[in-house]
């Protein structure tokens, strides 16, 4: 690989590490002892990353920018125009042409493409939509594309793309516009949901026409948020993930905890937001997506409108509301059976199946292999029941969090 091109691959796949839509892990100690070098290191900005594709299968993709030169200035972002980072861009080509090189090698199984601004929003869309089009036309690429669509992009723009990409995203960033107003104030959440809208209607335009054999990104939309930048409560996150999927239909909202940059606007938080808290929002937008709950399920009771760092989200509302428990699960109806923590969507629905033929026993769950220990306490069956003194137990939760206090149980 030549040196030039190697330095903006370096540049551009570092760059684009910061989005979360599509991530990867990290080799940690093994690899900084190599300088980030070595078979297998993950840290030397080749920019392979994982993702899913609509079926389900885990993909290996190129992940980088266009270019990190950006006329916006976005405070939390690294690429902003006020940043002193070292700065590069592709040419066209030479995207097209790694994506290529590297698919034939059967290092990837897709693209996945974003860019800084430059020049302006319709300037920079038109080159991103070029590369994939060639991709698409030029040379039959059938591979995994995910492309960011640029904000403020014309909205004949965002649609052309639709048509080259299998998924196609746009971030929202900071859940309000009165955070982007201090930290974005180039961006204008009512534009990006307009688009999203817009592309959320060729969606279904699309799949309502059966004959129609070329999809409209078959993949849908998703976006990011980034999490600790400003002063938003998780509640606050939550209400507008539960507006964007009700809304636009996205597929994923993704959550990024916010880790300070260098050349930081001293608006900014000094210290990174607690990765456990990005941990706990992706719980919690994974019940309201999966589990029937409601957002005030989750929010009622917490404090200052957090979520617990110490309790997942939905033995934190099974806590809250112990006289809903044990849960019979030969009686109990769907909804109910979800919001009881050990079981999963998989396993309610086995449980489902299996007590329409015999009543359900404390062997078939070691058999459906839920986690006993966090069942326990919420759940009957035909030989088992709890007894009542475990749920008024004042230390259940310790109980529950600690795995070393489990055999406490049998004391209870």
């Amino acid at each position: 690989m030549q040196d030039e091109l190697a330095r903006k691959l370096s540049i551009l796949a570092d760059a684009a590490k910061y989005d979360a839509s599509c991530a990867s892990g990290n080799a940690g100690k093994r690899a900084a002892e190599k300088g980030g070098k070595g078979i297998g290191s993950l840290t030397g900005g080749t920019g392979i990353c994982h993702s899913f594709t609509p079926d389900g299968r885990c993909i290996s993709l190129l992940k980088i920018l266009m270019t990190n030169y950006c006329i916006y200035d976005c405070q939390y972002c690294i690429n902003r125009i006020s940043s002193n980072v070292p700065r590069a861009r592709f040419k066209e080509q030479e995207v097209i042409d790694l994506t290529l090189n590297f698919y034939r090698r059967n290092y990837i199984e897709g693209l996945f493409l974003s860019s800084g601004i430059i020049q302006s929003p319709d300037y920079t869309m038109s080159a991103l939509i070029r590369i994939v089009k060639s991709l698409r036309q030029d040379h039959d690429f059938r591979g995994y594309i995910h492309l960011k669509t640029i904000p403020n992009a014309s909205p004949a723009l965002q649609e052309e793309a639709g048509w080259y990409a299998d998924r196609l995203s746009i971030n929202v960033e900071l859940p309000t516009q009165q955070s982007l107003n201090v930290y974005a104030p180039e961006k204008n959440l009512c534009e990006i949901t307009g688009t999203m809208n817009r592309l959320n209607e060729k969606i279904s335009e699309t799949l309502e026409e059966r004959k129609n054999k070329l999809r409209f990104t078959p993949g849908g939309q998703s976006t990011q948020m980034i999490v600790g930048a400003d002063s938003t409560s998780d509640k606050g996150i939550l209400t507008t993930s539960v507006g964007l999927y009700s809304k636009y239909k996205l597929r994923r909202v993704y959550y990024s905890a916010f880790s300070p940059i260098p050349d930081a606007s001293t608006i900014l938080p000094a210290r990174p937001a607690p990765l456990l808290r990005e941990h706990r929002l992706y719980q919690a937008d994974w019940l309201l997506r999966f589990y029937e709950f409601q957002l005030n399920d989750i929010v009622a009771g917490t404090k200052d409108d957090m979520l617990d760092l110490n309790l997942d989200p939905k033995l934190a509302w099974a806590l809250r509301n112990r006289h809903l428990f044990p849960v019979d699960l030969n009686r109990a109806e769907r909804h109910l059976l979800l919001k009881v923590p050990g079981l999963g969507v998989r396993s309610v629905d086995k449980i489902i199946q299996i007590r329409r033929y015999h009543q359900l026993s404390w062997f078939d769950l070691m058999k459906l292999r839920v986690t006993l220990d966090k069942v326990r306490p919420f759940v009957s069956v035909a030989d088992y029941a709890p007894k009542s003194s475990l749920l008024e137990h004042v230390q259940l939760q310790d109980l529950l969090v600690k795995p070393r206090q489990l055999n406490l149980f049998q004391a209870v």
